[in-house]
């Protein structure tokens, strides 16, 4: 794993659902090497528009602890000129007291300004979580196929959190040092501009690496943010129930702790160079200041003992280098830090940037109601579809990758067209990749077609609204999956008003109600991660009542009984018989004897319809579904 530079040997390839070939990334540098530009710094300041006041009281706040912090130095000048070479005691307890009164009133400006920052970054951090969370959760089918949940994750939390950055510790210490340097400045120069040429003189020494150590050290840290996204992807699909269950079942423990070790491992190194890089610039820094206070105490000394200056203004003078390196080594420090923050920034803005390959017509149409008026009748015209690629949906830092391969690209769909009229049942049959799963996606608007169109109610789903989409149509995959929540609220996500005596009703007509009422919570029982704690035919029959409470006109049943005994694909047949009464249905069978009473038949063979009649027809036809229905009564006489 090199996060850099290309893996060794061929990427992997990442096939789409039904067989449809989709393109992945070569890892590349141009992720990792690009540079921010200044739009990018101009989105970046625009978050920070719904916090300009607090943003310039921190400024104000800054500003007066730096000016009361200029103060002290001087108050040391006059408490030894004045105060003890002229054996003033009272001066001297004057003086000190108002040194007291600056301590204190410098220590609640700094809790002012602390408060202020946290105000604005807590803030920002819901901005952009809110605001990534609720782009991503947009986006299509295609791109959640691709990105690293792990990537994603890492986005929403340490990106953000590391953008926040930019606006509470970073620029508070920008404002902050700035204002130091200047007031520190104007001082020195008012007591001895000679010696503070003298200071000036190694300047360039602290600014200068900070340009090298800057580059590099944000090249590190967008490495660690690849390589924690790599390692959260490796315990997201290992600590989940199905990862788990895989990997105790094929997997090799020792093996997959070797490997889960290898990439901590590369974390560790990474994480080390990034702290000796920063051990290295900071030493440098600290030595050079101190160079150059034993040069102002030299040469100063000289001028002191010769009557040139006051004793008291060398003391002031040096410690107004101590405050002026200090806060420039900061300073330097700071554009490593401004470097990381804006780096978090851009990772955040690349994932906003993105735009979802499905969206809403301007007008959209309401579907519901046209399929009141005119009937739920569901048509494929002309309908072609090529899985898009990864240069099309996703987004090369979310797969570690950023050289798209040029694979052959090959249509999963090729012209088909065929019709369900309302109320009507009609089946896709076919050998497995033939693409019955895409059109049931293209139903549904998961994908939308590379050509042709998809009508229900005779208005192209292009054009309705994705609200009233979900309402007309419910879909039944072969694998249902379930929040790891309670039965409530996993049924309510099909509609979250819906109360527990809706909730009961649709359970019984799922022949699921006397399961879940002899459980010790009912519908507050939770049902694991993915439903685990449910047996396979249970998790159908709460999916089928999830569909049954959600009232839609549409059902799409995909494979849903494929992998089930012939208890629990009676228990569910019995269900479906139910949720499919009455409605439209557009149903994906393997089992051919679970639609052999189809009002239509379908037959797909390598994305085209081949065939299509009822069950008797096209057993008389001798073609491709009677090869099929041979193949399978001879491998399973009882079908």
């Amino acid at each position: 794993m090199t996060p850099n530079g290309p893996t060794s040997g061929t990427s992997r390839p990442t096939g789409g659902p039904g067989g449809g070939p989709m393109r992945s990334f070569l890892q590349d540098r141009s992720v990792t090497g690009r540079r921010l530009s200044r739009a990018t710094l101009r989105r970046i300041l625009a978050f920070a528009r719904p916090y300009r006041r607090h943003l310039v009281s921190l400024v104000l706040l800054l500003s007066c602890s730096a000016a009361a912090g200029a103060v002290t130095p001087l108050l040391f000048r006059r408490i030894i000129d004045d105060g003890i070479a002229t054996g003033d005691r009272g001066l001297v307890l004057v003086l000190a007291g108002v040194a007291v009164g600056l301590a204190l009133l410098a220590a609640l400006l700094s809790l002012a300004e602390r408060w202020v920052a946290a105000l604005v970054g807590e803030g920002l951090i819901v901005d952009l979580r809110t605001a990534v969370f609720d782009h991503v959760q947009r986006m299509p089918l295609a791109f959640f196929a691709r990105a690293r949940t792990g990537a994603l994750v890492q986005r929403l939390n340490g990106d953000v959190l590391g953008a926040q950055q930019a606006f509470t510790a970073t620029l508070q210490a920008v404002v902050s040092n700035g204002l130091t340097v200047v007031f520190t400045l104007a001082a020195m120069l008012v007591m001895s501009w000679r010696l503070t040429l003298l200071a000036l003189v190694l300047v360039p020494a602290f600014v200068l690496p900070a340009r090298w150590f800057g580059r590099r050290l944000a090249e590190l840290t967008r490495t660690t943010y690849e390589l924690n996204a790599e390692v959260g992807q490796t315990m997201n699909e290992r600590f989940n129930v199905a990862g788990a269950q895989l990997a105790k079942v094929f997997g090799d423990p020792d093996r997959e702790s070797a490997a889960y070790s290898e990439q901590v491992r590369e974390l560790r190194d990474v994480g080390v160079r990034r702290a000796v890089h920063a051990t290295w610039f900071r030493v440098g820094l600290t030595t050079l200041a101190s160079v150059a206070i034993a040069l102002v105490y030299g040469v100063g000394g000289v001028q002191a003992i010769a009557g040139e200056l006051t004793v008291g203004t060398l003391v002031a003078l040096t410690a107004y280098l101590g405050r002026l390196y200090a806060p420039l080594a900061a300073l330097s420090n700071v554009q490593v830090d401004v470097m990381t923050a804006l780096v978090s920034f851009e990772r955040v803005l690349e994932v906003l940037d993105l735009q979802p390959a499905l969206v809403e017509a301007d007008d959209p149409v309401d579907l519901r109601t046209a399929v009141r008026d005119r009937g739920a009748r569901i048509e494929l015209d002309g309908v072609t579809f090529r899985y898009p690629g990864a240069d099309e949906v996703s987004l090369a830092s979310l797969e570690s990758v950023a050289a798209p391969r040029t694979d052959p690209e090959q249509d999963t769909l090729r012209d088909v067209s065929f019709a369900v009229p309302s109320g009507a049942m009609v089946a896709l049959v076919g050998a497995s990749g033939a693409g019955k799963t895409t059109i049931s996606m293209l139903v549904s608007r998961l994908y939308d077609p590379t050509s042709g169109s998809v009508r229900i109610a005779g208005v192209d789903l292009r054009q309705v609204s994705f609200a009233s989409l979900r309402r007309t149509v419910g879909v039944v995959s072969q694998d249902a999956h379930l929040f790891h929540d309670t039965v409530a609220a996993n049924l309510r996500l099909a509609r979250a008003d819906a109360t527990d005596h809706d909730l009961e009703e649709a359970l019984r007509a799922a022949n699921l109600w006397p399961l879940v009422a002899a459980m010790p919570d009912g519908l507050e029982t939770v049902v694991g991660d993915r439903g685990y704690r449910l047996s396979g035919g249970e998790r159908q029959r709460l999916a089928i009542a999830r569909v049954l409470l959600k009232g839609p006109d549409v059902v799409v049943l995909d494979e849903a009984t494929a992998h089930l005994d012939s208890g629990s694909e009676a228990a569910v047949q019995a269900a479906l018989d139910v949720a499919l009464e009455g409605r439209t249905a557009l149903v994906i069978a393997h089992r051919l004897s679970t639609v052999r009473h189809a009002d239509r038949i379908v037959v797909l063979d390598e994305g085209c319809v081949v065939e299509q009649g009822t069950h008797a027809e096209l057993l008389a036809a001798g073609g491709r579904y009677a090869a099929l229905h041979q193949a399978q009564f001879a491998a399973d006489p009882t079908a």
